[in-house]
């Protein structure tokens, strides 16, 4: 079911009940892409209040996914993520911790030490007896067969709408599936066929990286956005930090992560083949995630989000940011 349109006088209803605070008051502040964020200013604190997107088409229950993880991470002592405080279920509203803290930028290697730490936190939990109830992660790649199918769900999503867009045909055509075509042959080259043992997964937030963290005062990092949680393979979580577009690492830290994760994951005698395999193709993805904006659907969720530019000027910034990509996974090494 879609997000019915909830007004800010709802909303701040929602906050009084679930707060327990008749005088509690919200604030706007910028929220993902995927769900609107309301700091909750009360006598005794503040809070954040997450209305969640729903959409028809999308069956996800993004609520639901993140306060089991986020409850899930609590309960193992895993504390760099907020606290779930209460839910609005009818709604698809969370009230979680307020972190005070200012985006990630500038990241060196302590940052990337520190995202580091909770993916090796995370592989720990891999034999908790409530790790094995979670769901697998959204997009989850656990076979060149899965990654096979994303790549072509979001090509047949990308296709209907480029005879309207003459520069995003001339990109998809001339560029990514010429790319597309080549990964392919490297994956079937490199990639084992068969699906990951359970063994070798790990509780993954999906959506990970400093895009989606808020370092505190004392420089502690908070990891945030958890509405994709669940088991997927350590090489996909280690591609998408490396190739997500809100990260900005530099060829260094990128190579030094990839490193963390070797080192994590050195049970696994096949991690090196796997993302020499899954890293290409799971750029086209990214490329194609980046040209969302020119799907409807895409752009509903951003204005749902907040989204104040232009549409226009929207695709033209992301078909920048995907033509950067593609450029990067051609001139990589390895």
């Amino acid at each position: 079911m879609g997000n019915k349109t909830i007004s800010d006088n709802t909303l701040q209803k929602i906050a009084r009940r679930l707060t327990g605070q008749p005088e509690a008051r919200l604030v706007p502040v910028r929220g993902g892409g995927n769900s609107r964020l309301m700091r909750v200013e009360t006598r005794t604190g503040r809070f954040a209040l997450k209305h969640h997107l729903r959409q028809a088409h999308d069956p996800r229950d993004r609520q639901k996914t993140e306060t089991r993880a986020l409850t899930f991470l609590h309960a193992h002592g895993v504390t760099e993520v907020p606290q779930v405080i209460a839910l609005d279920r009818e709604h698809g509203c969370t009230l979680l911790e307020w972190i005070d803290g200012e985006p990630v930028s500038g990241a060196t290697t302590a940052e990337v030490d520190m995202a580091l730490e909770l993916i090796r936190k995370l592989y720990a939990l891999r034999e908790s007896p409530k790790a094995r109830r979670l769901p697998l992660a959204s997009a989850a790649c656990l076979s060149p067969v899965m990654l096979l199918d994303q790549v072509g769900t979001r090509m047949d999503r990308l296709f209907p709408v480029l005879p309207k867009h003459p520069e995003l045909a001339a990109f998809v055509y001339k560029e990514l599936l010429p790319f597309a075509d080549r990964s392919l042959g490297a994956m079937v080259r490199h990639s084992p066929v068969e699906e990951l043992p359970p063994a070798l997964r790990l509780p993954s937030p999906s959506d990970f990286g400093f895009h989606n963290a808020l370092r505190r005062p004392d420089g502690r990092i908070i990891f945030l956005d958890f509405e994709y949680f669940g088991w997927d393979d350590p090489v996909k979580l280690t591609c998408d930090f490396l190739m997500h577009p809100g990260m900005d690492l530099d060829a260094t830290l990128r190579e030094y992560f990839a490193n963390g994760m070797r080192e994590i994951c050195r049970e696994d005698a096949a991690f090196e083949e796997r993302l020499a395999g899954y890293l290409p193709l799971l750029g086209v993805c990214w490329c194609m995630i980046m040209l969302n904006e020119f799907l409807r659907e895409g752009w509903k969720r951003r204005a749902f989000a907040g989204a104040r530019e232009m549409r226009s000027d929207a695709r033209t910034r992301q078909l920048a940011k995907a033509r950067a990509l593609l450029t990067w996974l051609r001139n990589r090494k390895g």
